[in-house]
């Protein structure tokens, strides 16, 4: 399935998912508020680790500038809880395991891995603000450094 990803401008799509604690949670849960989504292959992958880590470190830095952060993988709920143990997580982290969201976000698709083609995660990152319309948008990133050049795109580096 091909799906056109949200640009600058557009109106966030809506989601529910389900986070590492079973519980239902709802993009519209965060109207008013700022939210940096972003989209990761597989909890407990070098990665994905990295991006997830650095998000949490940076908790104190996005709270103040209002910021909320939620992490989607394809990861069922007890693997989340696993993965935000290891690494005391401070993000809400949400499973998709069918990639609705990812597919409705754009982040699923023909990738390259080693050379070979597949299909997978695109490890893409959208900031929402309070409005809910689309304010940043990357795909294909590496995650070592990108939350460093989200928080300067932002304006809250150091």
């Amino acid at each position: 399935m091909t799906t056109t990803p949200p640009a600058k401008g557009d109106t966030a799509p809506g989601f529910t998912l389900t986070d590492a604690d079973t519980n239902d949670v709802s993009l519209s849960d965060f109207a008013g508020r700022k939210v940096i989504l972003y989209f990761y292959p597989a909890a407990m992958t070098p990665g994905c680790t990295t991006e997830a880590c650095e998000f949490t470190a940076a908790r104190e830095t996005l709270d103040t500038g209002g910021y909320v952060v939620l992490g989607v993988s394809p990861d069922a709920p007890d693997r989340l809880v696993q993965f935000r143990a290891k690494e005391n997580l401070d993000i809400t982290l949400l499973s998709d395991p069918d990639h609705t969201v990812h597919e409705q976000w754009g982040a699923w698709g023909e990738k390259s891995l080693y050379g070979k083609k597949m299909e997978g995660v695109i490890r893409s990152t959208f900031v929402i603000d309070e409005n809910g319309t689309v304010v940043e948008a990357w795909r294909n990133v590496k995650a070592t450094g990108h939350v460093d050049r989200v928080l300067a795109k932002l304006g809250l580096s150091s």
